[in-house]
């Protein structure tokens, strides 16, 4: 299951001295552009270092505020840092970045940022999604693990009434059955996690092949059947035209008695009117989510208030100092661009269609 970690864990400190005195900068320079807040966490001190000391950052913090408040130019940019706060990028952006080379994108998705025509402009971009895929791997493990042993169910019903629940038997860790939906970076890295329990894991990806479900240990299957024979199902799928409601009232009407939902991705994946009709019919099955549509839900929604339903604000991804490996997956990958190396999670045209 480390097989995405240690891509990204080499000590930058130890770096700095074999390395960085050895690279040539020239004339390129930098510039992060993120919120404040968001560059705090992202790049530290120890990642400012590093990038400091292979390229000059002269710019100022650009901020989304101060971007919108000024119309400077930075002619001398060909390279960005960034992170959450990063605006979509219009005709106007390239206008004032115009010797632009590349954007090291420190977060997840960049689905919102990219214009269309981007493509055509000879601007590389990558991004730590593969960072950031580890605590929410980490979250949906612990989830699915606490789901296995009713383990919401249990604390809400003693909330409610003041004293444990009758005894009765959950699903447990053993000869379950836990369905992902997408094998995904995220999708993939929660089934390397569960190799190591006794639990057998089921995904329905209409893009990945048969031998590498069978790598990964996982069978492949409809997503309706996915639904039917699982006793946890976790939902990794990105957004995409197809997918956007794919989850429909029906799938969960077919789950198991004392089953359980969880969705980390988006909630647009997810009919939620549907399923909230369901889950008012089936209080045995449990939702857990720590995404919905939209983000929080609307004030007065029944998630607030439904006892099979556990609302979590977001917290699947990257906090606190989880934020700092993004950080040092982004100068990892400055060091491959000043190499010459292709750069390992490098975005082009075609991965952009598919990816969350």
């Amino acid at each position: 299951m480390a097989f995405i970690v240690k891509q990204f864990m080499p000590s930058i400190e130890s770096q700095l001295l074999e390395r960085g005195s050895e690279m040539e900068c020239g004339d390129v320079t930098a510039a992060y552009f993120l919120v404040e807040a968001a560059f705090d966490q992202i790049y530290g001190p120890e990642e400012r270092a590093a990038i400091a000391c292979r390229v000059p950052t002269p710019v100022p913090l650009i901020t989304p505020q101060n971007y919108q408040a000024s119309s400077e130019i930075w002619p001398g940019v060909e390279m960005i840092f960034s992170g959450w706060g990063l605006i979509p990028m219009d005709a106007a952006f390239f206008r004032r970045f115009p010797k632009l080379k590349v954007i090291f994108y420190g977060a997840g998705t960049v689905k919102a940022l990219i214009p269309d025509d981007f493509w055509e402009r000879d601007i590389r971009l990558t991004n730590a999604a593969a960072a950031n895929a580890v605590p929410v791997s980490e979250f949906t493990l612990s989830q699915i693990l606490f789901a296995l042993k009713h383990g919401p169910q249990q604390a809400f019903f003693i909330r409610k009434h003041g004293e444990c629940p009758p005894y009765y038997f959950p699903p447990g860790a053993f000869r379950t059955t836990v369905g992902l939906l997408s094998l995904g970076m995220i999708g993939r890295l929660v089934a390397e996690r569960l190799r190591q329990f006794d639990v057998n894991v089921v995904a329905y990806d209409p893009f990945i092949p048969p031998q590498e479900a069978a790598k990964l240990n996982v069978k492949l299957l409809s997503l309706e059947e996915v639904f039917t024979v699982s006793d946890v199902v976790s939902c990794h799928t990105p957004v995409l035209k197809e997918t956007e409601k794919m989850i429909r009232g029906r799938h969960f009407e077919s789950m198991k008695p004392g089953a359980t939902f969880i969705n980390t991705a988006r909630g647009v994946i997810v009919d939620e009117q549907e399923m909230i009709g369901v889950l008012q019919k089936r209080p045995d099955i449990f939702a857990v989510l720590d995404v919905t549509e939209p983000l929080p839900p609307v004030k007065g929604s029944p998630l607030y208030t439904l006892d099979n339903v556990m609302l979590t604000p977001h917290i699947a991804g990257s906090l606190g100092r989880e934020c700092r490996r993004m950080g040092k997956l982004m100068v990892e990958e400055l060091d491959r661009f000043l190499a010459g190396k292709p750069l390992r999670y490098e975005i082009n045209e075609e991965r952009f269609r598919t990816m969350a």
